[in-house]
């Protein structure tokens, strides 16, 4: 059984049980919108916010798949994997955006639209919906659990302490959002979606080297886009 080029391989030696995967989506769901609710993250969006939305997703779109994949075309092969210049490029964008609207949900939304352009100028859509959920409950969902257990404050913003300690939390957070974002890639895509959409071997050691290669210079990159989306955002607020 087949829809759209998704093959539902549940079976391929050493991928994730599906069981688990949903159960993470499920749980995660939940506790991203009770904390939301609970700490003030959980707001309805206003119309600028969906501005800011719709130009980070574009922004996302534009970096990683025509400037940013030009630049990162430059890079030697042997040094993709630690040198990611397209990927770094959208957690740059979609921080600031987070740290725009600051509001349970942007996450999601900026990479569901961040997705659907992808599909729509550059994958096509074979393989939908599984990427929707891909893009927007992995990358999307790290963003959004960020904004509820801080209480839609951020990156600092919204802090009443003294700049060092704002820029040091603002640093902290994209530090911690940089190491969630480096595990989508090997875990989800190559662990589950991979072989769940298209049968594809899972190898282990392959994913393991490619998440713990990638992790130094998300990290690095996420500490700077956190404390650029504090700049940002504190400058859209004067």
């Amino acid at each position: 059984m087949s829809f759209n080029g998704i093959g539902f391989y549940t079976n391929k030696p050493g991928e994730i049980p599906v069981e688990v995967i949903a159960a993470y989506f499920i749980i995660a769901l939940v506790v991203v919108f009770i904390f939301g609710k609970r700490t003030g993250g959980l707001k309805a969006f206003k119309t600028i916010d969906w501005v800011y939305i719709g130009i980070g997703a574009a922004a996302a779109y534009i970096w990683q798949f025509i400037i940013g994949a030009v630049a990162g075309g430059a890079i030697p092969s042997g040094l993709t994997n630690f040198i990611q210049i397209p990927f770094w490029g959208r957690i740059f964008i979609i921080f600031i955006v987070a740290g725009l609207v600051r509001k349970v949900g942007v996450g999601m939304i900026s990479l569901f639209l961040f997705d659907l352009l992808s599909s729509l100028f550059h994958y096509g859509f074979s393989g939908e919906p599984m990427f929707f959920i891909y893009e927007a409950l992995t990358y999307g969902l790290f963003i959004d659990l960020m904004i509820a257990f801080t209480g839609g404050k951020i990156f600092g913003l919204g802090l009443t302490k003294g700049p060092t300690y704002v820029y040091a939390i603002s640093a902290v957070e994209g530090a911690i959002l940089g190491v969630l974002w480096s595990i989508p890639d090997p875990i989800f895509f190559y662990g589950f979606f991979d072989p769940f959409i298209y049968g594809a071997i899972v190898n282990w050691s392959r994913i393991l080297f490619i998440l713990v290669t990638s992790i130094p210079g998300d990290v690095v990159v996420g500490l700077l886009a956190g404390l650029s989306a504090n700049r940002v955002g504190k400058a859209v607020q004067v």
